[in-house]
């Protein structure tokens, strides 16, 4: 029997430690800086709870242990109640690693702020004062990613490629539902909500290709919402960019409300061209030109808005393009109908029709 016990053990041993070989611990060893300073923060944290844990359980058996009810040389002292020393370790140490777990979440959050510029693209190597970030904007759909380059003028779906070592500023936002923009070997997870948007910066410091994900269940295609994300080297990069600039596709405001529609396990796609205020009207919810923009209802509404008499003057038909501003009829600014004077400045770029 204590054979039989024995390769038991040894078995589960086996399984556990081939189980275990499977592990991917890019968490822990990123090819970002940011991520990897959000896996060395990991690190230390569980290190500081280590302090208090591994000593309480080794206790715990060896209190067990030491008490049995076989052991009949084990001290016994039902009257026993208090012991400064000890309170004072009980209540000391906890105490200590709180406040250092505090101080270094404190530090790491805002150093770590997703909105905060880089300073630096790895360990000892600052930000080069030249050096512009690669702005990217990314859309999350059902249940795909668009990822948009103004700075190109190209766009694709669930494919994303940035150049090593530079910065990228992600502007993030959704198209129906939240999601969770997430790159494990990036940096952490950050949410894109329709009609808000998101921020992150963030650079990658080795080439390969990475996955991308969303961490936010959003419905039935949520399982297969991944991305490609490629670390590039300059000129590949721009190989890159040459490449999707030489296909077909043109992501045009009615080409969007297409690939808007759910859909589950799209291949990767390229667009040569991309309109022009695409990203801001995805972001104010109107790239249907049939509906008012969320900024210009807010600018309304800023104002103590229309009333109901004003609602039969507002004109809207150029509604829907964030570049032409506010749109409202000349008969709103007559004297009856005007209401504050504070309306008409406030509301830059009104025009008659």
């Amino acid at each position: 029997m204590s054979l039989l016990r024995r390769l038991l053990q040894i078995a589960v041993l086996l399984a556990a430690a081939g189980l275990l070989s499977g592990c991917d611990l890019l968490v822990l060893d990123p090819a970002g800086d940011i991520a990897a300073r959000q896996g060395d923060l990991i690190v230390v944290a569980t290190l500081l709870m280590l302090i208090v844990i591994v000593p309480v359980i080794g206790l715990t058996f060896w209190f067990a242990w030491r008490y049995r009810a076989s052991n009949q040389s084990a001290t016994y002292t039902p009257d026993w109640d208090h012991s400064t020393q000890l309170e004072l370790v009980i209540w000391g140490v906890p105490l200590l690693i709180i406040i250092a777990l505090g101080a270094v979440t404190w530090i790491s959050t805002h150093l770590l702020d997703p909105y905060r510029p880089l300073d630096r693209i790895a360990d000892g190597r600052p930000v080069p004062a030249d050096a512009k970030p690669l702005e990217i904007q990314v859309v999350a759909l059902d249940w795909k990613w668009l990822f948009v380059y103004p700075e190109q003028g190209i766009a694709s779906v669930n494919e994303v490629a940035v150049p090593v070592d530079r910065p990228v500023r992600f502007r993030i936002t959704a198209s129906s539902v939240m999601n969770t923009f997430y790159v494990p070997a990036l940096a952490g997870m950050i949410y894109g909500m329709p009609g808000m948007e998101s921020k992150l910066n963030a650079v990658i410091n080795a080439p390969g290709e990475y996955e991308g994900f969303s961490a936010n269940y959003s419905g039935a295609g949520f399982s297969h919402m991944r991305f490609k994300f490629h670390g590039l080297a300059d000129a590949d990069f721009e190989r890159w960019v040459e490449r999707v600039r030489g296909s077909d596709g043109a992501l045009t405001r009615a080409a969007y409300l297409d690939l808007e529609k759910p859909s589950k396990r799209d291949p990767v796609r390229h667009f040569a061209r991309v309109d022009a205020g695409l990203y801001e009207a995805i972001l104010n919810r109107c790239v249907d030109t049939e509906r008012l923009c969320m900024n210009q209802m807010m600018a309304l509404d800023a104002e103590g808005g229309l009333g109901l008499d004003g609602l039969n003057a507002l004109e809207m038909p150029r509604r829907g393009d964030p570049r032409l501003g506010p749109y409202v009829s000349a008969q709103v600014c007559t004297v009856p109908t005007a209401g504050p004077s504070v309306l008409s400045s406030a509301l830059g770029g009104m025009q008659s029709p």
